[in-house]
């Protein structure tokens, strides 16, 4: 059976083969492929979703560092997705059958995404109503805490090539919200943002770096808390528009991780006192949209 599936080999081959103790049960067989890019390199941690003829789910993960995808399905026939960062995706039939090599899908090479059109150079700014800059945080380790920074501006220049563009942001730090009033303002207290003394979040940053598609990687300067700290954005460019007035726009999507400790908020020395409203990581994910500056 694997050798069916798998390809057919020596005896030596197939001893040797990492699979080749597997017990596949009646009726099941393994859905294979490796993935590679147009320069036949694998490619590792793609996204792979495998569903059914119904659309149903049946089975999803990431390859591995050979770019190497091994399922194990019912005979029958399948839908196969696969996604990864500056790729575009993948879409393609496969039947897993009792015979052959029904489930080896042989090598997927995966093509390069076009990049959409950049936003013209010139003069920007971020558009709060269409914007969102928000948070996720651990609460005592546990539950997840979800908020936003309500008050925020940005201005972005543009230059005649990504690479010498810059952008500065302004969060108003006491403009925190996590739905639980007693929450934000512990929050907002010298516990954790010390609004009086630190009113401001500031983000400087004029270097944009192309991490192929649409990915960019924004480096910058975090004030917080009263420290600077350098960190990478991980943004992904999602093209211009135009708004419901004829407006132009653009828009990306970011994320990155903040460690408190980084901005001398002492995360073991508050749950020594008995203080734990978030954890010590906290993910920050944007959702922006920048409109030409008026």
């Amino acid at each position: 059976m694997i050798s069916r599936l798998l390809g057919r080999g020596t005896a030596a081959q197939q001893r040797n083969h990492p699979l080749a103790g597997l017990s596949v049960p009646p009726g099941a067989g393994l859905l294979s492929c490796r993935v590679l890019d147009p320069v036949n390199e694998p490619v590792g941690r793609a996204e792979f979703t495998v569903s059914d003829s119904n659309g149903r789910k049946i089975v999803s993960g990431e390859t591995d560092p050979f770019g190497t995808i091994v399922a194990m399905v019912p005979f029958g026939e399948y839908r196969l997705a696969i996604s990864a960062e500056s790729f575009a995706p993948y879409r393609g039939s496969a039947y897993v059958t009792d015979g052959g090599d029904s489930g080896n899908l042989g090598d997927i090479t995966l093509q390069i995404a076009p990049s959409l059109p950049l936003p013209t150079a010139g003069e920007w700014e971020i558009e709060p109503a269409h914007s969102r800059i928000g948070f996720i945080a651990r609460h005592i380790g546990l539950a997840r805490v979800h908020g936003r920074f309500d008050n925020f501006a940005g201005a972005i220049r543009i230059g005649e090539s990504m690479d010498r563009s810059a952008m500065h942001v302004v969060i108003g730090a006491a403009s925190i919200d996590t739905s639980v009033q007693m929450r934000d303002d512990h929050l907002r207290s010298a516990d954790f943002l010390d609004v009086a003394n630190y009113p401001t979040l500031e983000f400087y940053s004029d270097r944009f770096a192309h991490r192929g598609g649409n990915n960019w990687a924004i480096t910058g300067a975090l004030t917080l808390h009263g420290v600077t700290r350098t960190i990478v954005l991980d943004a992904q460019y999602l093209g211009i528009g135009n708004g419901m007035e004829g407006e132009t726009r653009a828009a990306v999507r970011a994320t990155t991780e903040l460690h408190r400790e980084d901005y001398t908020v002492n995360w073991q020395s508050m749950l020594a006192r008995g203080i734990a409203v978030v954890g010590s990581s906290i993910k920050i994910e944007m959702d922006i949209q920048i409109v030409p500056k008026s």
